[in-house]
């Protein structure tokens, strides 16, 4: 079984996590961000990982640290959970529409972090998540999981659908890129190695 357990604490945060990649989508997530916990639900059931979850964070100051920590200890779970990364599809894509919004992620499991963000979502708040903190999110979890992801929002005007779109697009994308084949014995890579 692929997993990993990790915790990370620092003066602002303090997080533990267990991840089971090849998991049902089971969940049991406590950040004291209760939108930030739904959408971290929701990438987990489109990805058909479990996770447990457990931060306390300086949310007395504002959210931004428990969210990108969350992400860095996301990441570092991921990357430690895949291992090597033989056998796995690497690529996966997904186009996502939730009612008017429509959220396109390519990802590619590269050991090269990056993030491509193309998401135009109006500013403010959904319920305690502030908007422009899913950007430190995914990128956090892309640098720290060594992968290439690319978000564009294609379209939609409603900050829930388009935050819910992202994340369950995400979640889709990432379940079929850690997806095991059995015909790929080794490593997808032309040069043999990622």
């Amino acid at each position: 079984m692929r997993n990993s357990t990790l915790s990370r604490e620092t003066l602002e945060t303090d997080i533990e996590v267990n991840l089971v990649i090849d998991g049902s989508g089971k969940t049991s997530i406590k950040t004291g961000i209760g939108f930030f916990d739904h959408m971290l639900n929701s990438l987990c059931r489109f990805a058909y990982f479990d996770l447990e979850l457990i931060a306390s964070g300086d949310l007395k100051i504002d959210q931004h640290h428990t969210i990108e920590d969350c992400g860095i200890v996301l990441g570092q779970a991921l990357k430690g959970a895949l291992g090597n990364k033989a056998g796995i599809e690497r690529i996966g894509d997904c186009l996502f529409p939730m009612d008017e919004a429509l959220i396109q992620v390519a990802i590619d499991i590269s050991n090269r972090g990056y993030l491509g963000w193309k998401v135009a979502c109006p500013d403010g708040m959904v319920g305690d998540f502030p908007v422009e903190l899913a950007e430190e999110f995914f990128r956090a979890l892309a640098l720290n999981a060594g992968i290439t992801l690319h978000i564009s929002q294609l379209d939609g005007k409603n900050r829930h659908h388009i935050l819910e779109a992202v994340f369950k697009a995400v979640g889709r994308a990432l379940g079929l890129a850690v997806r095991e084949n059995t015909r790929n014995e080794g490593i997808l890579s032309t040069k043999g190695i990622l």
